[in-house]
């Protein structure tokens, strides 16, 4: 063999692990993205803990910069709206009880049943509701967070 052969040989498989190795690396920083399903239950009870600390900070920081939270008849896009929302939420009600049923986990998605209680502090009318939400995480935060209310089933 020649030596051009086999400097060309050379090169094109230099060439070739070089684009194998960043493929991997792509491969390795997408999956970075993915929370495990830990982290994302982790997530879950940070959550629920705060709406019960009524904690509108606690609860905006769960959520990427601009994450959206969606529950019939509003939503709310961003951290700094998440944040004024919740914090109008503690002003209106108080003992806030939830109660986990359920978290199913799917990639960086996840489905949660919870039975929500609160009080109206101006009347101190009792609220309840069934509550299902969808949940997407993004980066180790809450990037979607949408909410089913049944409120008429006891």
């Amino acid at each position: 063999m020649s030596k051009n052969i086999i400097f060309n040989l050379f090169r094109w498989l230099t060439i070739g692990i070089i684009i194998i190795n960043l493929i991997a690396y792509m491969d390795l920083a997408e999956s970075k993205n993915i929370s495990s399903p830990q982290e994302i239950r982790a997530l879950v009870e940070l959550a629920k803990n705060a709406w019960i600390d009524r904690d509108a900070d606690a609860l905006a920081q769960l959520f990427t910069p601009d994450a959206q939270i969606i529950v019939p008849g509003q939503r709310w896009q961003g951290q700094a709206k998440i944040r004024t929302e919740v914090a109008k939420f503690a002003r209106l009600y108080t003992d806030v009880q939830i109660t986990i049923h359920r978290t199913i986990v799917d990639g960086n998605q996840a489905a949660v049943e919870w039975h929500y209680e609160d009080t109206e502090t101006a009347t101190g009318k009792r609220s309840q509701a069934d509550d299902a939400i969808v949940i997407e995480v993004n980066n180790g935060r809450i990037s979607y967070w949408r909410e089913y209310f049944d409120t008429s089933s006891k």
